[in-house]
């Protein structure tokens, strides 16, 4: 951003890259940067915990742990339909779409899938939510069984202070693909506004 002197950007992130899009904001502030896009984002905290009553139930992500290592491409090439909301009765996206998905995640090792694993679930971004003041979009699919709204992208919208939340009804965690059309147009609707 500084060696290209950019000014005025839009930060867009997707699940674990709405959690980069804040990080980026709390490390390096908001001065570049005029506003910013959480799709189907990770954002506050997964984790049921203590402080996070709200938060996922930690069996679900050690099931996630336990299956990724008992047989990775398995588990893989059942998370695709999951995660774009495909089931027998409703084809949101091709066999092609999933072989596609499975194939990129796949090129990731053992060590790196358990390890984006344990930060997606576990990466507490709350305080530094507060902090942002930029107009921030947050789009988040009802439908979402992999990062639920409830514990995300509801909460998220209610943290940050300038926040304005798009619920997508029925839409799945994959949804730049399930509502593609939609998801451009909003995006490109709020960046220029």
């Amino acid at each position: 951003m500084e060696k290209l002197d950019l000014r005025g950007a839009a930060l867009v992130g997707f699940s674990m890259g709405g959690g980069e899009v804040v990080r980026y904001l709390s490390r390096y502030g908001e001065n570049r940067v005029a506003k910013a896009v959480l799709i189907s984002a990770v954002t506050p905290y997964l984790l049921k915990t203590a402080d996070n009553p709200e938060g996922v139930d930690p069996k679900v992500f050690a099931d996630i742990e336990e299956n990724i290592r008992k047989d990775r491409p398995a588990f893989l090439k059942d998370f695709g339909p999951k995660f774009y909301g495909r089931t027998m009765l409703q084809h949101t996206v091709s066999e092609a779409d999933l072989e596609w998905t499975q194939e990129m995640a796949l090129t990731g090792s053992l060590r790196s899938t358990l390890a984006a694993a344990q930060a997606w679930s576990t990466t507490d971004f709350r305080d530094e939510m507060k902090h942002i003041t930029i107009p921030v979009r947050v789009i988040h699919g009802t439908g979402d069984s992999t990062v639920p709204i409830d514990v995300s992208g509801r909460r998220a919208a209610k943290i940050l202070p300038n926040a304005t939340l798009s619920e997508y009804d029925g839409e799945p965690h994959g949804l730049f693909l399930t509502a593609a059309d939609r998801l451009n147009a909003e995006l490109l609707e709020f960046i220029a506004r």
